[in-house]
């Protein structure tokens, strides 16, 4: 089989293909690393990539398990690169930041322990924003990673670098995390698919924070809703370690089936989600036209608003993330010959931490529980709620964030991501699947949230969804410059 064609599988037939031994470990390492080789210095996705020649020794070593009958997982022989926020052992975690060490991590992050369990080979990191900060990722230690699709844009943050990578076909599958919508917005702006899964549903790292970390999750992308849900069940599953993650199974990656029938599912079109809430010309008219995709499917969509002031969802967002920012990073602030290299987001969230009381956040935590309760109310009458995934279409990359959308500034560095904020406050399972492209080929998304623990129901809308919108065939233009 041809390299391109190769890479071209989704990573369900490619599982399937490397399981019955028709394609080869090295022959995938093969194809994905020349792939990297000519399409990563222009793009910047993966970084800290091992030594080639050493993982095409350790793919034919996945090959000779096969032979023997030895199948490690679903991901048997999968490339995969690691988001630069996660540990992978023997490689640095950088986190886009001058200030981490740059020794190799010991040990796998959790997710990262189950993905590699399952087969899958650690090539490298995929590009974060230093800290995972701001939904554009871009750092000082490798640089900015560019749109797919457009690459003088932002590729959306904070797990850029893996959309690219997979809208390029460097990987079949990627994993990714998300406060901020960070599996979200840049699987939008790269025309990938992205799962925020349930609150708890992934396990976090069990040397982090166990309790009061309730807004970041790590969760699968993928090009396929039926890979990102196969990659869900590798790393799902409760550990002891992490008391607050879900004890209830999901199918295992080869026994997952979403083909269901998702007529007459009643869907909340929420649009801006508040009716104040800005959005880009354009960002509203391509997924409200997207929308016929499900009245296709023989699903009912009706106009919805969020029972929730704003101002409520917004300042228990403020407030929270700088709970969990300030802790994290406030020994760095305080030292003085390290503040200064922090990046000014970083630097901005600490100091807003200091001026939280515990009055303040008890009354973050109230809004948060508000925030939940009107999307409760919302599922009373709808099955699924539906919103634009991202507030602008992709920026220019040299930009550190969008000053306005629309006519309206931005106060801050991530209030043109607000959209997203809710679902993350609630917890709730929210994919992103394409919306289409808007004018000058601009990609966009829409976001499609269950109730909290539905999350093979979510996937299962978003799977008949993404199989009729078609604009999973549209592939990033440079592919088909590539040389044959």
């Amino acid at each position: 089989m041809h390299a391109d064609d190769l890479l071209a599988l989704d990573a369900s037939t490619l599982s399937r293909q490397i399981a019955a031994r028709v394609v080869s470990c090295r022959d995938l390492m093969a194809a994905a690393l020349a792939r990297i080789e000519a399409l990563n210095p222009r793009f910047n996705a993966i970084v800290s990539l091992r030594d080639p020649q050493q993982l095409l020794d350790e793919a034919s070593e996945r090959d000779a398990q096969l032979a023997r009958g030895e199948r490690l997982g679903w991901m048997h022989g999968f490339p995969l690169a690691v988001k630069d926020l996660s540990h992978a052992a023997g490689l640095p975690t950088s986190m886009g930041s001058p200030l981490a060490p740059r020794t190799p991590a010991r040990n796998d992050s959790l997710h990262v322990s189950r993905m590699r369990q399952a087969g899958a080979i650690v090539i490298g990191k995929t590009n974060t924003p230093e800290f995972g900060l701001g939904s554009h990722t871009y750092n000082t230690v490798f640089g900015t990673t560019l749109n797919a699709y457009l690459p003088t844009l932002s590729a959306g943050g904070s797990s850029g670098g893996a959309a690219v990578a997979l809208a390029l076909g460097m990987l079949p599958v990627a994993d990714g995390g998300d406060m901020g919508g960070s599996l979200r917005n840049p699987a939008a702006f790269n025309n990938v698919i992205g799962f925020r899964p349930s609150r708890g549903r992934v396990p976090g790292s069990p040397d982090e924070e166990l309790f009061l970390q309730q807004l970041g999750c790590e969760g699968p992308m993928a090009r396929t809703v039926e890979d990102a849900a196969r990659l869900l069940a590798v790393q799902a599953g409760f550990d002891r370690r992490v008391p607050l993650s879900l004890s209830d199974a999901l199918p295992s990656p080869d026994a997952m089936q979403l083909d269901s029938d998702v007529k007459g599912l009643r869907i909340g079109w929420l649009g801006s989600v508040w009716p104040e809430l800005p959005l880009a010309p354009g960002v509203r008219e391509l997924c409200e036209g997207a929308l016929q995709t499900f009245r296709n499917l023989g699903c009912e969509v009706e106009p919805l608003q969020l029972d929730v002031p704003r101002e409520q969802n917004w300042t228990a967002w403020l407030r929270l993330r700088q709970l969990l920012v300030g802790g994290k990073l406030g020994a760095a602030y305080a030292d003085p010959s390290l503040r200064e290299r922090l990046k000014p987001e970083a630097r901005w969230e600490i100091e807003q931490s200091l001026q939280l009381d515990a009055a303040a956040l008890y009354q973050a935590s109230v809004y948060r529980s508000n925030v939940y309760r009107a999307f409760l109310r919302a599922f009373e009458t709808f099955d699924v709620v539906v919103a634009p995934t991202a507030q602008v279409f992709p920026f220019d990359a040299k930009l550190d964030w969008p000053a306005a959308v629309g006519d309206v500034a931005s106060d801050t560095y991530h209030r043109w991501m607000e959209i997203v904020t809710p679902f993350t406050l609630a917890g709730l399972p929210t994919l992103n699947v394409r919306a289409g492209f808007g004018e000058g080929g601009l990609p966009m998304g829409l976001q499609i949230a269950g109730p909290i623990h539905h999350d093979l129901e979510v996937l299962r809308l978003g799977h008949a969804y993404d199989r009729a919108c078609g604009w999973g065939v549209v592939q990033p233009s440079v592919l088909g410059d590539l040389p044959t």
